[in-house]
């Protein structure tokens, strides 16, 4: 493992922010990481290994980027911040020499091609488009296989969550269909500058080592899970009606996958949307 480099302190996150005009805004999501104990834990839960290709989505200021590096990861980071892409490097010459450091200027929704092939996804996600962007990078970069994020507490709970919970829905299903979630750790709101009015918690996962299906059975599949939780208190052979063509062939479909029709949609696993999937070949 490399020598400990330096991160960034309070002090030094506020004067780059000043030095750039950068005033964090809700619109990005942006929340700058002022604690090195907490990036060390981000990177410590991920098992960034030394030599590792690792993708940052929203890097910032540098904090978590800084941390990755310090274990001898590469980093490919994502910023969609003009200012703060252009200074990200500089950032990081100036208290990591030499460190591997790939900056993309995009907005990574809207990115198709990574260099390095990155094994881990690390991030500070924005709270406002933190499911997106994990869906995304999951979607077009099957080389990433974990990783942890960081995310508004109800958004990482949603992702780790099982049939049943409460708090069960779209985004735990549609995580499910790349691999196991789980919560890693809470996150104190004082670690943040601006402290955000919201919890944070980490969340890892590690992606299945067979793919679940095709392109194609992932879209009917995930098709279905909108239906499904766009009316969630129905049962499962009204709430898909419209995406199968009537409440009788939402019937037939759940009974050729073995499922009832009286269900509803936060009984089912990954598991058995992709068998009604696997079933109804005709979803838009």
């Amino acid at each position: 493992m490399s020598e400990p480099g330096r991160l960034l302190g309070p002090a030094e996150i506020r004067d780059l922010a000043e030095l750039l005009g950068v005033s964090p805004t809700k619109k990005l999501g942006q929340n700058f990481v002022l604690d090195g104990n907490t990036v060390r834990r981000i990177v410590k839960t991920a098992r960034v290994r030394p030599g590792q290709t690792v993708v940052e989505v929203g890097p910032g200021l540098g904090s978590l980027t800084l941390g990755l590096l310090e274990v001898g990861a590469s980093v490919v980071a994502v910023e969609i911040d003009g200012r703060l892409a252009e200074q990200l490097p500089i950032t990081v010459e100036q208290l990591q020499p030499g460190a591997p450091l790939t900056v993309l200027h995009q907005d990574a929704l809207r990115v198709t091609e990574l260099p390095g092939d990155p094994t881990a996804f690390v991030a500070n996600l924005p709270y406002n488009v933190s499911v997106p962007v994990l869906l995304h990078f999951l979607e077009h970069f099957p080389s990433i296989r974990s990783g942890v994020v960081m995310v508004q507490s109800e958004v990482g709970l949603r992702l780790a969550a099982d049939p049943g919970s409460k708090v069960y829905g779209a985004p735990s299903v549609k995580a499910a269909w790349y691999g196991r979630w789980r919560t890693a750790g809470q996150v104190s709101r004082q670690v943040f500058w601006p402290v955000p009015n919201v919890d944070s918690v980490l969340v890892a996962f590690e992606r299945d080592e067979q793919p679940r299906g095709s392109d194609e059975l992932r879209a009917r599949t995930f098709a279905l899970v909108d239906a499904a939780f766009q009316q969630r208190r129905k049962m499962l052979r009204q709430a898909l009606s419209g995406v199968l063509g009537s409440s009788e062939r939402a019937t037939a479909a759940l009974n050729a996958a073995g499922l009832e029709p009286t269900a509803r949609g936060e009984q089912l696993g990954i598991a058995e949307f992709v068998a009604l999937a696997s079933v109804a070949p005709d979803v838009p």
